[in-house]
Parts: structure tokens; sequence; C-alpha cells
């Protein structure tokens, strides 16, 4: 039985990290790909897979006495998730006190500010679009 949480410790994102790029991967596989960085051993790596299989995070097939893990979550999904928590803790669930900070604490270049006012403008034209069809 699997139990899914909302988040993703720090290590477990560098393990799903990972398996995402390899799927399907044995631990062997992630935990070399994770030494140079962490240094963990394969009992370290092996345990942490396991925990996240039972929060739900990965799913494990057998192949005669290899075990392959591939996510159970989509990276879009923990992704979301991820900034979800952070938005209710920090701002109360608030996303137009998020963006301003984000705006007056981070140097953004003149492009950047040109993407964000691109998708700005496609989110408000596809929610324009949206509202027209249903009002149909």
């Amino acid at each position: 039985m699997t139990k899914k949480t909302n988040a993703l410790t720090e290590a477990e994102w560098q393990v799903i990290q990972v398996v995402w790029d390899n799927e399907p991967c044995a631990a062997p596989e992630v935990q070399e790909k994770l030494q140079h960085n962490r240094g963990w051993s394969y009992s370290t790596v092996k345990t942490m897979m396991d925990r996240m299989t039972t929060k739900g995070f990965l799913k494990t097939r057998r192949m005669r006495n290899l075990i392959l893990y591939q996510s159970a979550i989509k990276k879009s999904e923990a992704q979301r998730r991820e900034i979800m928590t952070t938005i209710k803790r920090a701002f109360n669930g608030a996303l137009t006190p998020m963006m301003q900070f984000l705006l007056d604490n981070n140097q953004l270049s003149k492009k950047q500010i040109k993407q964000l006012e691109e998708m700005l403008k496609n989110k408000n034209a596809h929610q324009k679009k949206t509202e027209t069809i249903s009002s149909l």
C-alpha cells in the first residue's frame, strides 16, 4: 500500500531527478550517478528509494533478481506540489505577493521582463477565450 505525501525532501529530489532521467533504473545506477555529488552508499540510496516507493513517489517492478524503479509522479506534478507548498507556507497561498516578492528581490534582465510580459499576455488571451467559449 502506498501513501502519497505532498513534499519530497531535498535528498528525495536528487534521487527522483536521476530516476526521471534514467527510468526505469536500478538502485546501483542511481547510487553511481549520485556518488559524485553526495557520496551516498548503496544502502543509503536503496533505503531512500524504498521509502520513496512507500510514499508513492516511485514504483517498482522486478525483472528476474533486479528491482527496477520508475517514477510514480510526473516531474510537472512534483514541481507544482513543491511550488504550491512554498506559496502556502510563505505567502498564505497568495500568488500576487509571491510575484511581487520575486520581482523586488531579483535582478531581471529586459529579456526576462519581456518574457514574463509575454506569458501574462498569453495567459490573459487564453483566459478570455475560455470565458467566451463557456458563456456560449
